[in-house]
């Protein structure tokens, strides 16, 4: 075995060198990948229910299956005081605290009961929606990051989440201890939580921190929960539908029965209510999956999954290997924050280009509500939006909206509309705003524009190439206006599969992932990751400004030690070795930063893109140390092949395990 004289390691000085401060870490032995079997079969037997919580930028809900019956999918029960127009299954992602910072209520009954607040006592209370973006869009996220209420208070966004998972999880419990008929303990629950999978490990750490301050899980027991990725959930649902669940934007031939020229809205209500005459249970919606991958998947094929939610679009490409079906994905996932929000914010800056960006401001502070009521008129709305639509798309301006107004302006509302520039909106005398078709495609633009430039760069990748299915997923996949561009984007060069609740795909596919997480079995690493350490200098090879001189040994310092690159594949249970000795014996932990970068290859922890992310800690206290003179050894493992990074450390001389942990949320 190899061996490198240790230089003092974590807790040295920093080198002299122009270095980010770290301290030389020496390798002690060579990389090498192992295989470990045993971390696969974690035991699922423990567990009676798989129950997953889909928390959504602009709704959420949660679905459950039985061990026992993995076949049926259970998704939770009607929410009451759903809006007009639009299926209820999930609920608004809204949450509403009274004014001492206490949760009160989430979803439909948040907002209402918000909504009918008087407005002086509204503006103590705080209320909270769409917020789950402010993960994916803070750079340097951390326990103590804020969100803004509507009234413009701050809250901790730890405690919001964590209100809203301690939410879905009584509303769960309740379910299945009704269903039981005793009380269902949380300790039989695996519970699934959905992150995008374009989320950097800070955002899916901090949905697990909040995880364990709602109780849903305690930190002793992590397996308890497992943070899923939206897509390749939908992915693990797509991959067991059947012909009859799906709306097939390219078949020649009619299906269900349907002519292809029924344009695919009407296609999909009949078969919304075709599914709904089907169905066996009342209370639940339980739909049967057992219709493993139909004949037209084989060995070898590739397919994207493209997930458009509210928030942000995740492509993913999968290849399925046979006989069992595992998955396989074929490149990084990309995407970004090109959700349906987006048109959500083109509709707010037309409305400050009418009535002016002062008043739009003062009208969200002063009169939250009647902001949230016109949000949720104009959402019913977009709903409605479609390619070959002629007649134009009506929106209630709520009546403190032209109150408010005038009393701002001096004018009326229909005044600001005339004088305006903006020539497709128009006041209708029954006090609404008159959008013209082309008026309400000029919001959805920009965001359609972003995820069309998406698709064509990701298909251009070599490793993209032969796709036979494009699966159009997530709530954002029910617009018209998205089915056309990728339509007319992809020119039959794949088939697009839109599955029938497409808001709900990844909901099933989550719980589905819970019941065999080994599903899965090589990902594509989305970051280099690696640490800093010593090496020796080797002139010619390292920069003379890297040089170290220690006890008469040349080192070169800073040298990035690539754990894994960008866009490498690993397997599940892969592990990558390391092993690491404290400075001094009496050492009780040790520090590693740990660097990361989008490029494939790093050579110093120095080079440009390079940055410190997280930090890998090792707790030797309650180790024994080892006899005077000997050299302790750590050896670490790290796992990059799951949907969150994993480490474990043993002592060697002892062969007993040492606490080790992973943090990236920024201290």
């Amino acid at each position: 075995r190899w061996e490198k004289k240790s230089i003092p390691s974590a807790m040295a000085t920093p080198s002299p060198a122009k270095s980010m401060g770290d301290p030389g870490i020496t390798p002690l032995s060579p990389t090498h990948i192992q295989k470990d079997t045993d971390q696969n079969a974690q035991t699922g037997a423990s567990f009676i229910v798989v129950v997953a919580i889909d928390f959504g930028t602009t709704s959420s809900g949660y679905a459950y299956a039985f061990v026992k019956e993995p076949e049926c999918i259970h998704t939770m029960r009607r929410w009451e005081g759903g809006d007009p127009g639009v299926s209820n299954q999930k609920t608004p992602t809204t949450i509403l605290l009274t004014p001492d910072r206490k949760f009160h209520s989430f979803g439909y009954a948040a907002r209402d009961f918000y909504h009918d607040l008087d407005p002086t006592e509204s503006k103590q209370w705080l209320y909270l929606e769409k917020f789950k973006m402010k993960l994916h869009t803070t750079a340097n996220l951390s326990i103590d990051t804020e969100l803004h209420a509507a009234n413009g208070k701050k809250v901790k966004a730890l405690d919001i989440f964590a209100y809203a998972l301690a939410f879905f999880k009584e509303q769960a419990l309740k379910e299945l201890s009704d269903q039981a008929g005793a009380d269902f303990d949380n300790a039989d629950v695996r519970w699934v939580i959905t992150v995008p999978a374009i989320w950097k490990m800070p955002a899916k750490q901090f949905m697990r921190e909040a995880a364990y301050k709602a109780s849903l899980v305690c930190r002793e027991n992590p397996e308890q929960l497992i943070i899923a990725l939206e897509p390749e959930a939908a992915s693990i649902y797509c991959r067991k539908l059947r012909l009859h669940q799906m709306v097939d934007l390219g078949a020649k031939t009619s299906m269900n029965g349907y002519s292809p020229t029924d344009n695919v809205g009407s296609v999909m209500t009949q078969a919304k209510e075709h599914v709904r005459r089907n169905r066996q249970s009342r209370t639940f919606l339980v739909e049967n999956v057992i219709g493993e991958l139909w004949s037209e998947l084989t060995e070898g094929d590739r397919y994207v999954v493209v997930d458009c939610g509210g928030g942000t679009v995740d492509l993913t490409v999968h290849q399925i290997r046979m006989p069992e079906g595992h998955l396989k994905e074929l490149y990084k996932a990309s995407g970004g924050p090109y959700g349906s929000i987006g048109i959500d914010y083109e509709f707010e800056k037309l409305l400050c280009k009418i009535f002016g960006q002062d008043f739009i401001d003062q009208f969200k502070i002063k009169r939250p509500a009647a902001w949230v009521d016109l949000m949720i008129a104009f959402e019913s709305r977009k709903r409605a939006a479609a390619p070959d639509r002629t007649n134009p798309l009506n929106i209630n301006l709520p009546f403190s909206f032209i109150d408010y107004y005038k009393k701002f302006r001096g004018h009326s509302v229909e005044h600001a509309l005339r004088k305006s520039n903006v020539d497709f909106v128009k006041w209708s005398s029954q006090g609404m705003l008159r959008m013209s078709p082309d008026a309400m495609n000029a919001l959805f633009k920009p965001t359609i524009d972003h995820i069309i430039q998406h698709l064509r760069e990701l298909f251009d990748k070599p490793e993209v190439t032969d796709i036979k299915f494009l699966f159009l997923v997530g709530g954002f996949a029910e617009s018209p206006l998205l089915q056309r561009a990728v339509q007319d984007m992809l020119q039959g060069r794949s088939r697009i599969i839109i599955p029938h609740d497409v808001g709900l795909t990844i909901l099933k596919g989550a719980v589905l992932f819970g019941l065999d997480p080994g599903v899965i079995k090589v990902r594509r690493s989305p970051l280099t990751y690696g640490v800093g350490v010593l090496n020796r200098f080797v002139e010619g090879k390292h920069p003379p400004e890297k040089l170290l001189v220690k006890d008469g040994t040349r080192w070169c310092t800073d040298v990035f030690d690539t754990f894994i690159s960008a866009d490498q594949s690993v397997a599940l249970g892969e592990t990558v070795k390391r092993s690491y000795t404290p400075a001094k014996p009496s050492q009780q932990v040790i520090v590693i930063h740990i660097y990361c970068s989008e490029k494939e290859r790093v050579a110093f922890i120095s080079d440009p893109g390079v940055r410190k992310c997280g930090t890998l800690r090792l707790d030797l206290s309650g180790t024994e140390a080892p006899a005077p003179g000997v050299r302790r050894e750590i050896q670490t493992l790290m796992q990059f092949g799951d949907t969150e990074i994993r480490a474990m450390a043993l002592d060697v001389s002892t062969s007993r395990s040492v606490k080790a942990s992973i943090d990236f949320l920024s201290q």
